[in-house]
């Protein structure tokens, strides 16, 4: 029974709840958000206090950094040592911290993302800033608290004689916060808080005045007054940091990009690697090389572009495509109070001005103690020297120091202290010249605690001392501001057609959606050889194009996309082009390519007329097809439910169209019939339709050619037919019968597919896999009634599912 008891039954949901929520207090309090006061983490602070006791400071020799990292972690902070020498480093490093906490001598890592060497090769100290954090810390200024092994304290905060969370920027994230605070620039944060501490009612935009917005290591243009304006209202906003470029004239009239800055926390190895692989993948032209040239006078990188390119319009493009302009968002968290808060620009300063008048007080508390108790000391000094002779007396008739204290209280009413400071006086001091000195030192004392008293009784007084603390910090410290800040961001048009290299190709599309460009010479290279594909794939066309252009690749379902045909992949004639969903995502897996169609110019008056299965067509102009924005599927036509597209032809609005359906009606009327509407809309009633009857083909042509179909049935009749036999109808009409009615197994249209010449070839695909070749020209033109000559033997090979047109080496127009 007592066994049991030790046990307790728990439900998970409250263990694993209680167990997550204070690891979570702990990672937020303790780990990885910064105190709003001294803007530090534990683990800089612990870095910075060790190597201030271990005396490793600015005006001391580099030790290594293996040291410092052993003391951080066997007195103050015990986590592993990688953690702690990361977070070293990145106080070193002049491209994360405006103001560098921490000198290092050695390899401490790059902005190249190249890693630091080893802290047994690195010699670091406190840099004379971080100094400024510490100073003053051994004057009561702080409280501390037991280490994690009660062998030693160590400081809950620092004094931070400057304001270190805004200068130096944070950034972290914890369990349910993170963090991100920019850093600014000294001199302006110090003015900001003077400001505010001389007159509480500041306001925001007073504050504006001086402090212009984030100062990054690296400078850079930060654009948008806006969102430094609600960042610092709400400590949540978001601004564009733009790298600090120009375009220089090179000899022979071309021109190059030069970078001497780049956005804050950007890699450049990556930054460069990114811009050269939009030169090598042909996404953008006119580049000729990208090199870095940074070197020990400063960075530089260097796009150089060929003759004629428009350095304007490749500079936007690189804006928009790299991380040469990103977005910073501000989330300006800190610890204030114990707990995480969201804080602006006011909040942050008035956490720092709140902390720095305790510092001050405190520590003029210990002066004014430390000056009361020398002052009580001298007082006894001097009054000892004044009856020096009895006071020798008393101490030589004494039988030892305790006796000769209480002797020297007893009769002349000295306190203890001012006794123990008499009997360990040295005999020099009794000369004539030191009690001219302790006169002035008491006199210096007098004056020195009124002072400090005079701080404690007024705050304007303590104020006063604060600023002139705070300037004398920034006259030493602040440099030249880095980042340049814009009020507006700039919109970044980009006109492709100025970037794009205008190259003529071969595109190819299949029926299961592989597409690919081909350069002209691997297509010519190719002897006639059909394109690769994969197997039981076959070409829905292949089209001469130029990379300026557009190809639309119309869907069953009534989607379309819109692809420039710059952006297809470069793929040689020989080899499998690439699935079209890596171009454009959200195909649904239902749906598939049936035409396709490139595009030199969305004009006006071309438009495109699509017929559906159950009988509908809709025209609408080409120029509504054109799109801005093409990475998912776009609408071409509304369907029904159940319906699908079986055709889509570039029409001027002037032609013929002829129906057929599989009972075998056909149907001519004009196209003017159908009249234009929108995009999105669904068209009319093309033909009326039996029960159970669709549309299996659709053609257009103009009365001044000569038209013949050739229809295919599912029995393997072919028969070739005249639009003669027909008579133009209109639009919704039923048509006229192509075939004789049977009253048993009658015919059902597979294809009626127009001739485009006299001699054309079509593959006819059984059930069984079983492929014919029909060769037009083998058919005389028969009557309306007749069904045709029999190709195969449905009984032996099943009957025919499906017909198309071979696509030989002459370019089509379109597969319909």
């Amino acid at each position: 029974m007592a066994q049991t008891e030790r046990y307790l039954d728990l439900p998970l949901e409250d263990v694993i709840g209680d167990r997550f929520g204070r690891y979570s207090k702990y990672i937020i309090q303790e780990r990885a958000l910064p105190d709003a006061r001294d803007g530090l983490k534990p683990v800089q602070r612990r870095i910075l206090y060790a190597m201030y006791k271990d005396g490793n400071t600015a005006d001391k020799p580099f030790r290594k950094s293996a040291k410092t990292v052993g003391n951080v972690i066997g007195n103050y902070h015990p986590h592993g040592d990688s953690s702690v020498y990361e977070a070293m480093i990145r106080m070193s490093q002049e491209w994360k911290v405006r103001n560098l906490l921490v000198d290092m001598h050695g390899n401490n890592g790059s902005i190249d993302g190249d890693p630091p060497a080893a802290m047994r090769y690195t010699e670091a100290r406190l840099s004379s800033i971080a100094a400024q954090l510490l100073r003053d810390i051994d004057r009561d200024t702080v409280e501390f608290i037991p280490n994690f092994d009660d062998s030693e304290e160590e400081p809950v905060v620092f004094p931070a004689m400057f304001p270190n969370l805004l200068v130096n920027g944070s950034t972290g994230i914890s369990a349910g916060y993170a963090t991100d605070i920019p850093p600014h620039h000294l001199g302006e944060i110090i003015d900001g808080v003077i400001m505010q501490m001389e007159k509480p009612n500041t306001t925001l935009d007073d504050l504006l005045q001086v402090i212009q917005g984030p100062d990054f290591p690296t400078g850079g243009i930060v654009q948008g007054l806006d969102g430094i304006r609600q960042a610092y209202r709400t400590g949540k906003g978001k601004v564009i940091v733009r790298a600090k470029t120009e375009i220089e004239e090179l000899r022979g009239g071309r021109k190059q990009i030069t970078i001497h800055e780049i956005p804050y926390e950007i890699v450049k190895s990556n930054l460069v690697k990114k811009m050269d692989e939009l030169r090598f993948d042909k996404k953008v032209d006119g580049i000729a090389e990208v090199r870095d040239d940074t070197d020990r006078t400063g960075l530089r990188i260097v796009v150089e572009l060929k003759k004629e390119a428009d350095a304007q319009a490749i500079l936007h493009y690189l804006f928009k495509n790299t991380d040469l302009q990103v977005t910073y968002n501000f989330n300006m968290v800190a610890i204030h109070n114990k707990a995480p808060k969201l804080m602006g620009l006011q909040a942050l300063i008035q956490a720092y001005i709140d902390h720095q008048k305790i510092v001050f007080t405190r520590r003029a508390n210990y002066d004014l103690k430390k000056a009361q108790d020398r002052q009580h000391i001298v007082k006894g000094l001097i009054k000892a020297i004044s009856i020096l002779d009895e006071v020798i007396a008393t101490i030589r008739s004494s039988t030892d120091k305790k006796d000769a204290k209480n002797n020297l209280i007893e009769r002349y009413q000295f306190t203890e202290e001012q006794a123990e400071a008499i009997v360990t006086l040295q005999l020099y001091r009794l000369t004539n010249t030191d009690i001219t000195t302790l006169e002035e030192e008491a006199a210096e004392l007098e004056r020195r605690i009124h002072e400090l008293e005079a701080i404690l009784e007024s705050e304007k007084k303590l104020i006063k001392v604060i600023k002139n603390d705070l300037l004398s910090i920034k006259k030493q410290f602040a440099d030249p501001r880095r980042t340049v800040i814009k009020a507006e961001i700039e919109e970044i048009k980009i006109n492709m057609d100025v970037l794009i290299a205008s190259e003529d190709v071969m595109v190819t599309v299949t029926k299961e959606g592989y597409v690919k460009r081909t350069s002209i010479r691997s297509y010519t290279a190719s002897n006639g050889e059909l394109p690769g594909m994969k197997e039981g794939d076959y070409l829905l066309g292949y089209y001469p194009a130029n990379t300026i252009n557009t190809i639309l690749l119309f869907t069953k379902l009534g989607n379309y996309l819109y692809i420039p045909i710059h952006q297809l992949p470069d793929i040689r004639w020989k080899d499998n082009g690439q699935h079209v969903a890596n171009l454009v995502s959200g195909l649904d897996r239902e749906d598939e390519i049936i035409s396709a169609m490139p595009i030199v110019e969305f004009k006006e008056d071309e438009s495109l007329l699509f017929i559906t299965k159950e009988g509908m067509a809709k025209r609408s102009q080409l120029s509504l097809y054109q799109a801005q924005r093409f990475s998912k599927p776009l609408m071409a036509v509304k369907l029904k439910e159940n319906d699908e597209v079986i055709s889509i032809m570039k029409t001027d609005g002037n032609q013929e169209l002829f129906l057929a359906t599989n009972f075998g009606y056909g149907l001519w009327f004009s196209e003017e019939e159908v009249s234009l509407v929108g995009q999105r809309a669904a068209g009319v009633k093309a033909i009326n339709l039996k029960e159970g009857d669709s549309v299996i083909d659709a053609s257009t042509f103009s009365l001044d050619e000569k038209i013949e179909f050739i229809i295919v049935t599912h029995r393997g009749g072919v028969k070739k037919i005249s639009i003669t036999e027909f008579e133009k109808s209109s639009r919704a009409k039923r048509g006229l019968v192509m075939l004789r009615e049977l009253k048993s197994n009658p015919h059902r249209v597979v294809a009626c597919k127009r001739l485009l010449k006299p001699k054309e070839m079509f593959i006819i695909i059984t059930e069984k896999d079983k492929e014919i070749i029909l060769d037009s020209s083998a058919y005389r033109n028969s009557d309306r009634y007749s069904n045709g000559s029999f190709i195969v033997d449905t009984a032996a090979e099943g009957s025919i599912n499906q017909v198309r047109r071979t696509v030989e080496k002459e370019l089509n127009d379109d597969e319909s």
